[in-house]
């Protein structure tokens, strides 16, 4: 069903000709098919700076842009996955453009994640980890979020929402707020190592799977109410309740999606 509607989404915009039309707004840059195209568009990008030296020039944002075929916020996204994989570096001003970062520890590391296979026993290693690092990242972002960062999840939020109609758009939204709570972290460890995972079990574990004897629409509001409580929470830096919020989301995450 969602494939379907997909399809007939791109036939009506156009991107069934490899441009997706632009995401003139934050909270659509998380959209199931934006999110897809990101990926492919990193990847071809990716695979540009495997048969590149470091340091060698890949090309200007546009330019790289234009040569995957996707709008400006789509490739936004691209540009935060492969510099949260260590991929590539940004210059910026004359001469500048996406150059191809060394390939660190950290970066193989990253990469090791993502080569794992889609056999349950990986996916689910992969969140059990995940849900691991979920305390550290989350401390991190109470200690260290500015404004805009709470601004920016509260925007996740509302993408959230906006998808609860549908359970598989609801999990991409999910993902795309975790995502952005990695990125307020200053420790360059933990961030790379949490994505990577998250990026595996959203690319092979896309389900929602309320507990036992509760409706789907009221597993999707309960998820809701309790991320929103996690944002309230770190804006107010009320560490404990944060903790205590981030257990509860870990407990039923185990037996859930996301």
């Amino acid at each position: 069903m969602a494939a379907r509607k997909e399809d007939a989404r791109r036939r009506s915009t156009g991107a069934s000709r490899g441009v997706d039309p632009p995401a003139l707004r934050r909270a659509e840059w998380g959209q199931a098919g934006s999110a897809s195209r990101a990926e492919a568009a990193a990847d071809a990008v990716a695979e540009l700076a495997a048969h590149a030296a470091p340091g060698t020039r890949l090309g200007t944002k546009d330019e790289l842009r234009s040569r995957c075929g996707v709008s400006v916020g789509t490739f936004n996204e691209t540009l935060r996955l492969l510099q949260t994989r260590g991929v590539v570096t940004v210059q910026r001003g004359p001469g500048g453009g996406l150059f191809a970062a060394e390939q660190t520890p950290m970066t193989r590391l990253a990469h090791s994640v993502l080569a794992l296979d889609a056999s349950r026993g990986d996916v689910a290693q992969a969140l059990r980890i995940r849900n691991a690092l979920e305390p550290l990242l989350w401390q991190d972002a109470l200690w260290h979020a500015s404004p805009a960062d709470v601004n920016d999840l509260r925007v996740c939020l509302e993408g959230m929402a906006a998808a609860a109609g549908d359970a598989d758009d609801f999990v991409l939204a999910n993902w795309r707020l975790h995502a952005r709570v990695a990125d307020i972290t200053p420790n360059y460890l933990l961030c790379s190592l949490y994505v990577a995972l998250l990026e595996l079990v959203e690319r092979h574990a896309l389900a929602v799977r309320p507990q036992a004897g509760t409706p789907l629409a009221q597993h999707i509001r309960d998820r809701w109410n309790l991320h929103a409580a996690m944002v309230d929470a770190l804006d107010k830096r009320d560490e404990e309740t944060l903790l205590r919020l981030v257990a509860e989301h870990d407990t039923t995450a185990a037996a859930g999606e996301e």
